[in-house]
């Protein structure tokens, strides 16, 4: 293998507020997580310090990385928008200042003499490497005591199939299914904040519990789906 392969993602328990992320690096037949967290801060800078903390780990190389997240923002932020910004003195085309300037002059510094392959990958559908650094992230943002970041070869990770991402190449299907679903009328709308099951009769109501918290929500298009739901999340 001549290639690194990076998973990022950030989390953020309120948006703003207590927030993690989360990494893991695959080397060869090498494995390192890495995790870290602010007491106050936003998904986005979470993101882009899982980015940061990935590629100062690796440092130089000569390697192809490989650096997949869920983050759209990250991707087109540094694929994309950095030129523009630079070029314009960290000035929006809107004429307002970057958010996360900081956090961006470091990424791009970073970036530099470096062969970066930047993936998007959906977050939150099965893609293995995705739902661990999700999970270190929210880990850290809850406190990450006593969590344990795995450090040591491949053949012994819990996660053998870390690279395998084909759970995002196979939501097309998925999406075709969702996009029908989405169009059905509603039985009712579910959520789940701080481990409480609620209902709604309308997604208004159901919008206004799980905004800006770290939540679960879902249509039911039947009785029979509502009560599998609850089912699962329970």
């Amino acid at each position: 293998m001549n290639e690194i392969y990076i998973f990022t993602d950030g989390s953020s328990l309120g948006n703003p507020g207590p927030g993690g992320f989360g990494v893991i690096i695959v080397d060869g037949e090498k494995v390192k997580e890495l995790g870290g967290g602010e007491k106050h801060t936003t998904n986005n800078r979470m993101e882009l310090s899982a980015t940061i903390s990935a590629l100062r780990e690796i440092g130089q190389t000569a390697q192809k990385i490989v650096l997949r997240t869920d983050s759209s923002y990250v991707i087109n932020g540094i694929t994309k928008w950095v030129f523009g910004w630079k070029k314009n003195n960290w000035i929006t085309s809107q004429k307002q200042e970057v958010l996360n300037r900081d956090l961006w002059e470091n990424l791009s510094s970073l970036t530099l003499g470096k062969k970066i392959q930047w993936e998007y990958v959906g977050g939150h559908i099965g893609v293995p490497g995705n739902e661990r650094a999700d999970k270190i992230a929210v880990a850290f943002a809850m406190g990450g005591k006593d969590f344990e970041l795995y450090d040591g070869i491949l053949s012994e990770y819990h996660l053998t199939n870390i690279l395998d991402i084909s759970h995002d190449a196979g939501q097309k299907e998925s999406r075709s299914k969702n996009k029908q679903h989405s169009r059905a009328k509603a039985y009712s709308y579910l959520s789940l904040v701080d481990g409480k099951i609620m209902k709604h009769t309308t997604w208004a109501e159901c919008e206004a519990r799980v905004k800006g918290k770290k939540a679960k929500y879902k249509k039911a298009t039947s009785k029979e789906e509502e009560e599998s739901i609850i089912k699962d999340w329970s």
